[in-house]
């Protein structure tokens, strides 16, 4: 079993920051990709930012200059640093990452958190 569970999510001001975090748990043989979705009400999942096991990210066109993905290899853990968060930001926003299982060392499978909410509002 591997699980992703995302925290950092809740009601901020305009112009306000947030930073969510997600801990990959479970049977990990290794991490490649990570990244952050969201989703707003009425509106497909979309990409935010993706970082790769070496570091190299990359980001939707708008959040460049807002936003910063990181992660802690070593914690199994993808960060999102959100600042100057606009209302169009409020959605669900989703940990993904592809992982390797124990047992499974050439198999990637493809894993979702369960979402936590971000509410941009004065």
């Amino acid at each position: 079993q591997v699980q992703l569970v995302e925290s950092g999510g809740g009601l901020v001001q305009p112009g306000g920051s947030l930073r969510l975090s997600c801990v990959a748990s479970g049977s990990i043989f290794r991490i490649n990709d990570m990244g952050w979705y969201r989703q707003a009400p009425g509106k497909e999942r979309e990409l935010v930012a993706g970082i790769s096991s070496g570091g190299s990210t990359n980001y939707a066109d708008f959040v460049k200059g807002r936003f910063t993905i990181s992660r802690d290899n070593a914690k199994n853990t993808v960060y999102l640093q959100m600042n100057s968060l606009e209302p169009e930001d409020t959605a669900v926003y989703y940990c993904n990452a592809d992982i390797f299982r124990l047992g499974s060392p050439n198999r990637v499978r493809d894993y979702w958190g369960q979402g936590t909410q971000v509410t941009v509002s004065s």
